[in-house]
């Protein structure tokens, strides 16, 4: 019976990326240190190791004979026979990139470029045809001298190899590839048919190979069962006395454990500048143990409280009714509970998103000619997973604008009187229900002047009087605002920031500037934990229930048709202490009525959509609670200013207002549309009043 080996792909690509992450972190700490650190050295190995061994179970060829090469060469950084200057390392980054892109091109189902590693490879030849420079080299034997005319190989201890992918066929295959083989199989431990488990091996070999190829290629067909079997190769027909016999056994080669580094910190200097991204065919999530026993402790409570119910609903007495409640009020602890351990399952540290920057900063700083550190601060926060994924693109925009705006050049910087290497810090922590990330250098900061003078060139803003400094600050986040004087593909701290802000609204989150002139600028994404879970405020317009996001809400108040103004085009503005809210009443949006908001006694909610106040024109304000998201789009379809359902306790659905959808809807409500009329109306207002 054949075996479909294509069903175990997806572990495979899932393994092989997170090797190259765990080989490119480690690298960038090799860098940071400027040793060579042993323990890292054994987990960039056996990473390469392990993809170079699955690649060949797969039939990824182009992956495997690749990954021999650049394996060669690590096999001689670990033994000490060569050292790792930074252009080594270099080299050891771009292999890590080729390789990705393979495994790309193969989870795609298309061949990867075997041209574009050619160049890697002949570089890998070089350094192995002369050793490293001021590098110990150990003295051993060449083999190429010896007259070899086979080996005799013993096989045993195999008994799990079927268990981790491997066949024994496979390797005699590869054997037979290579010469002449004869295989006598020993099977006096095979036990009775009745006893036999088909998961294990319980035979052992002797091999016999006649062939010319040395004894390095007869290792590799065994590489990747190396650590799980008991093997002994002897060369036969060797010259003089230079016989030899190596035994390689379970347990006997010194094996160093992998370590994942911090690599909280990272000096630039490389040739890279785009980040790693993986692709959106990962689905999977690995969870810890730890994490699974919770969910199962609760689940193991919940029927034990289902049964208590049970046994009270056959035999109800009015006697019964005080156990009951307390039933019921179990019943509702162990459900929250519950809750909140499965989406523990979708939490991740925040240090897979981290984890890819400190490749770039490097990558952009030696590519600008500027000396940057990055440090890395809250690595184990946690968040969804859904966020995490839609938070990457904003992070990346931001971080790359620090380096090429936001940080100065080296010669800038010595001559402010401040270190030649510039820092850039991310930091994440939790800080209530929301998780912030801020993404902070000690550069010029920035320059209101000049923000304010190229908003006006483009025709953002009339004048910046009255303006305060957060409010130009937020001039960055308008769409085609830049304040580089020259195009190229690191422009100025704006390009992409109107991207920046979209998205993190989508995930109903805000971004926040400080900054300071000289020394530096922090821009701060708060972010809901969830995007299955919200706290909301339950609204009541006309006879519906809807449910606005409290992380939206600034304040609720009962409207006084004294202060509400209409100006030029029918809109209407309410005068809130010292300010005026364009105001957006619900009933219309939803078409429910379309009574005039001066005419109508009510409530408004104030709520913050694109870092502009405007005020939701409701009927009743009701309870406050946590609502479980259900997703519109994949139910029915996508419906603009509303961004899900939810299911009230007592089975009616309410909708979810989404409310820079609600202010987007119509262009009489767009924020920018009212620019002109609060200037217009300002005087009108005042003689009113």
């Amino acid at each position: 019976m054949s075996v479909d080996i294509s069903q175990f792909h997806a572990v495979f690509f899932e393994e092989s990326f997170e090797g190259l992450d765990e080989m490119e972190s480690n690298l960038m700490t090799l860098s940071d240190e400027g040793e060579i650190d042993d323990e890292a050295i054994n987990a960039i190995f056996r990473a390469a190791h392990s993809i170079k061994g699955a690649s060949g179970t797969f039939g990824f060829q182009v992956i495997t004979d690749f990954t021999h090469h650049l394996e060669t060469l690590l096999d001689e950084v670990r033994a000490h026979k060569r050292g790792l200057p930074p252009e080594d390392i270099d080299l050891y980054l771009q292999s890590v990139d080729y390789l990705r892109s393979m495994l790309e091109a193969y989870q795609s189902g298309s061949e990867p470029d075997a041209e574009q590693g050619k160049p890697l490879v002949e570089r890998f030849l070089q350094l192995l045809d002369q050793p490293s420079e001021g590098s110990p080299v150990t003295d051993c034997t060449d083999q190429s001298q010896l007259e070899i005319s086979g080996y005799e190989i013993t096989l045993s201890g195999a008994e799990g190899i079927m268990c981790t992918g491997n066949d024994p066929y496979r390797l005699f295959a590869e054997l037979n590839s290579l010469g002449t083989l004869e295989i006598t199989a020993d099977v006096s431990d095979v036990p009775t048919l009745h006893d036999i488990d088909p998961t294990q091996v319980y035979t052992s070999w002797q091999l016999k190979i006649d062939t010319n190829e040395p004894e390095e290629r007869i290792r590799e067909v065994f590489e990747w069962v190396i650590d799980d079997v008991e093997l002994s190769i002897k060369p036969l027909s060797v010259s003089a006395s230079t016989s030899s016999q190596t035994q390689d056994k379970k347990g006997v080669q010194p094996k160093s454990e992998t370590s994942k580094s911090p690599a909280e910190k990272s000096t630039a200097t490389t040739s890279k500048a785009e980040p790693v991204k993986r692709k959106a065919t990962d689905t999977s999530i690995r969870v810890s143990t730890e994490k699974i026993d919770a969910l199962i402790n609760m689940v193991g409570e919940l029927v034990i409280t289902q049964s208590m119910l049970g046994e009270l609903g056959e035999s109800f007495e009015m006697s019964s009714l005080n156990r009951l409640q307390e039933g019921l009020v179990q019943l509702e602890q162990n459900t929250r509970e519950l809750q909140e351990s499965v989406m523990k399952i979708r939490m991740l540290p925040i240090s897979f998103i981290f984890s890819r920057f400190p490749r770039m900063v490097r990558d952009l700083a030696k590519q600008l000619d500027k000396e940057i550190s990055l440090n890395l601060i809250g690595e184990s926060t946690e968040l969804d997973k859904t966020v995490m994924e839609k938070l990457s693109d904003p992070m990346v925009h931001l971080v790359r604008n620090a380096v090429d705006h936001g940080v100065e050049s080296t010669a800038d910087r010595i001559a402010a009187g401040k270190p030649a290497s510039a820092t850039i810090t991310l930091n994440a922590y939790h800080q209530g229900g929301n998780v912030v990330v801020e993404i902070s250098d000690d550069g010029k900061g920035l320059d209101t002047e000049a923000i304010s003078k190229k908003a006006i060139e483009k025709g953002l803003i009339e004048n910046a009087s009255g303006l305060s400094k957060e409010q130009i600050y937020d001039l960055l986040f308008m769409p085609g605002f830049s304040t580089a004087e020259q195009v190229s593909e690191l422009s100025g701290r704006g390009v992409g920031m109107d991207v920046v802000k979209r998205n993190i609204q989508e995930l109903n989150g805000s971004v926040e500037v400080k900054s300071e002139v000289g020394k530096g600028s922090t821009f701060s994404i708060s972010l809901p934990l969830t995007l299955a879970i919200l706290d909301g405020q339950l609204i009541r317009v006309g006879h519906n229930i809807y449910v606005i996001p409290l992380v939206n809400i600034i304040e609720s108040i009962e409207i006084d048709p004294a202060m509400v103004n209409q100006v030029a085009g029918g809109r209407e503005l309410y005068r809130l202490r010292d300010d005026y809210l364009p105001i957006i009443p619900l009933c219309d949006v939803f078409g429910i009525d379309s009574q005039p908001v001066g005419e109508r006694r009510g409530l408004m909610v104030v709520v913050e959509a694109a870092n502009n106040k405007v005020g939701l024109v409701i009927d009743d304000l009701q309870a406050q609670q946590q609502v479980v998201i259900k997703s519109l789009e994949n139910n029915y379809k996508q419906v603009i200013g509303l961004s899900g359902a939810t299911i009230l306790g007592d089975g009616t659905v309410a909708l979810i207002v989404d409310i820079p959808g609600i202010v987007k809807l119509s262009s009489e409500f767009e924020i920018h549309s009212y620019k002109a009329a609060l200037q217009s109306a300002e005087q009108n207002i005042s003689m009113t009043h």
